[in-house]
């Protein structure tokens, strides 16, 4: 796996490319010298758990045969400083809103399985951050 990360010549504006081409703009806040042009680094690990998890329910829950008709993530966290010199992710929180012929307890399991099990990015972040969800199916 191969990103590049391009300054876009202005304040901390930035794009990271992937070997297919597809592309997202970081920028830091404006506090620290940016123009806000896009996600700052940190939600960029946020966007990334709500999209792992997100492709993994995806996938469980064809398997088992549910008919998700529209699936959204919200992703809520906590930063922390450690030693007046970086940050970490103390809790994140990832609620999931579902809709259609669904079964509960399969979507449990799908989301339990992802978050424990499947989710890479999960995974990477438990270590320094306690990770919950919740869902509801419309």
């Amino acid at each position: 796996m191969n990103i590049s990360v391009n300054w876009l010549g202005t304040d901390q504006h930035m794009e990271a490319t992937n070997e297919e081409g597809g592309s997202i703009r970081m920028d830091g806040t404006t506090s620290i010298g940016g123009l806000e042009g896009g996600m700052s680094p940190m939600q960029l690990l946020l966007a990334g758990i709500g999209g792992c998890s997100s492709i993994d329910v995806l996938s469980i829950l064809s398997k088992q045969k549910q008919e998700v008709e529209k699936l959204d993530v919200e992703v809520k966290a906590d930063k922390q400083k450690v030693e007046n010199s970086f940050s970490v992710f103390k809790t994140i929180h990832m609620h999931f809103i579902l809709e259609g012929d669904l079964n509960p307890k399969k979507v449990e399991r799908a989301l339990k399985l992802s978050i424990t099990k499947y989710c890479s990015v999960s995974k990477a972040l438990e270590k320094s951050s306690e990770i919950s969800y919740d869902y509801e199916i419309r």
